[in-house]
C-alpha cells in the first residue's frame, strides 16, 4: 500500500473513534438496562406467587402492583430495543466511513444523518429508561402506619434521653 493508502486508513480509523465510543457507551447501557429487565421479571414472578394466596385488599394491592410491573417490562424491552437499533445504526455509520475511504464516495451527508439517527435513538433509549425508573419509584409505597410507628419509636427514644 501507498503512504497516501495508510494516510487514508489512519483517518478513517481517527473518524471512526467517536461512533465507536458511542457504541461502547450503548453496550454499557444495554448491560443497565438488561439488569433492571431481570429484577422487574423477578419482581412478577414473586407477585405472581403471591396473587393466588391473596384475598381482598392485599390481593388488588398486588393486582396493581402487577399491571405496573408489565408496564414496566414494555417500557423497559422498548428502551433496550432503541438501544440496541442505535448500536446497529453506529455499526452502519462505521462501515459508511470506510466505505466513503476505499470507494471514494462522498457519504459525508450519509454518515451526519445516521449519526443523527444514532443518537436520536440514543435519546428514545434513555427517555424510555428515565419512564421506566419514575414507574419503578411510584410503585414503592411505605404504608403510613409504618411511618407513624417509626416517628412514635422516635419520639419515645427522644423522650428516654
Amino acid at each position: 500500500m501507498s503512504m497516501t493508502g495508510s494516510a487514508m486508513i489512519a483517518e478513517t480509523i481517527q473518524l471512526s473513534v467517536t461512533p465507536v465510543f458511542l457504541l461502547v457507551a450503548t453496550g454499557s447501557l444495554l448491560n443497565v438496562f438488561t439488569g433492571r429487565l431481570a429484577r422487574v421479571i423477578d419482581r412478577s414472578r414473586v407477585l405472581m406467587e403471591r396473587w393466588a394466596q391473596t384475598e381482598g385488599q392485599d390481593h388488588e394491592r398486588i393486582v396493581a402492583e402487577l399491571r405496573v410491573v408489565d408496564r414496566r417490562i414494555d417500557v423497559i424491552n422498548n428502551s433496550i430495543a432503541a438501544a440496541v437499533a442505535c448500536g446497529i445504526v453506529v455499526c452502519f455509520l462505521v462501515a459508511l466511513l470506510f466505505a466513503q475511504a476505499f470507494a471514494g464516495f462522498n457519504l459525508g451527508l450519509a454518515a451526519a444523518w445516521v449519526f443523527a439517527l444514532a443518537m436520536l435513538l440514543l435519546l428514545v433509549s434513555l427517555v424510555l429508561f428515565l419512564i421506566e425508573v419514575r414507574l419503578a419509584i411510584r410503585t414503592i409505597h411505605v404504608p403510613m402506619e409504618l411511618l407513624e410507628l417509626e416517628e412514635m419509636g422516635w419520639q419515645r427514644r427522644r423522650d428516654k434521653r
